[in-house]
């Protein structure tokens, strides 16, 4: 049974939301404020974490820092009130998978779970993998390497430490590389659904990862085709 850490506060949320994950075969843990919420994450193992923003204690944002300190790779929905383009992109930028505004349907809250799960137990499988059957998840160009295996990015043999967004978004353009890429595209193949979050999202979360990869010194990876959206390409000086 999949395990759920539910971090929210207003009491009629947490009745509706427990009662309906239970009925979807969830088992539900739940924290009505953000220090409760960080410290059941550190005592238990959680599948998923669902997370109000406007938390007593320690606010959504900063539970989501305190569980990218421990775990990278663990989805994280927010579930808010706060429905801005910037309060979506400042969830996500703390390291959330996904933003849900309150009031919302609860076919699409599961929906958005199921998607997450699906995506994070298809990541984890490949520890199920073979040993020679490993190079398949490694991917590549110039002297950054990603492995899918062992969700682990280098560049020039320097490790690059990514949030779990971060790395689905460069998986992206590792697989597609050369090949220019929408942000629609992006937003939909990266954060796994068609749902109604603006496109700049997609340009911060680019930008978060240039900064990463292509540090002072090294080549420039991620090109911006105007009008048109991203592509990841190495470019030869003649």
């Amino acid at each position: 049974m999949k395990k759920i850490l539910l971090v929210e506060d207003e009491a009629h949320v947490v009745s509706f939301i427990n009662k309906g994950l239970m009925e979807e075969g969830y088992e539900v843990s739940v924290a009505m404020d953000g220090l409760a919420g960080i410290r059941m994450f550190e005592q238990s193992k959680f599948d998923l974490i669902i997370l109000d923003i406007m938390l007593p204690g320690a606010n959504g944002i900063e539970v989501c820092k305190a569980i990218r300190q421990k775990d990278q790779m663990v989805p994280v929905l927010f579930l808010s009130a706060l429905g801005t383009s910037e309060n979506i992109v400042q969830g996500l930028e703390s390291g959330g998978d996904d933003y849900l505004v309150k009031p919302f349907k609860f076919i699409e809250l599961v929906a958005r779970i199921k998607t997450l799960m699906r995506r994070a137990d298809k990541s984890n499988s490949f520890a199920e993998q073979k040993e020679e059957e490993h190079d398949e998840y490694v991917f590549s160009i110039d002297n950054l390497k990603l492995n899918d295996y062992k969700k682990k990015v280098t560049r020039n043999n320097k490790e690059i430490q990514l949030t779990s967004t971060e790395f689905r978004l460069l998986l992206h353009f590792l697989k597609n590389k050369n090949r220019v890429l929408s942000r629609m595209e992006i937003l939909e193949s990266v954060w796994g659904i068609d749902f109604s979050m603006s496109t700049n999202v997609v340009d911060v979360y680019v930008n978060y990862l240039r900064k990463k990869i292509e540090p002072q010194g090294e080549q420039k990876l991620i090109h911006t085709i105007i009008g048109m959206g991203y592509v990841l390409k190495v470019e030869h000086n003649l």
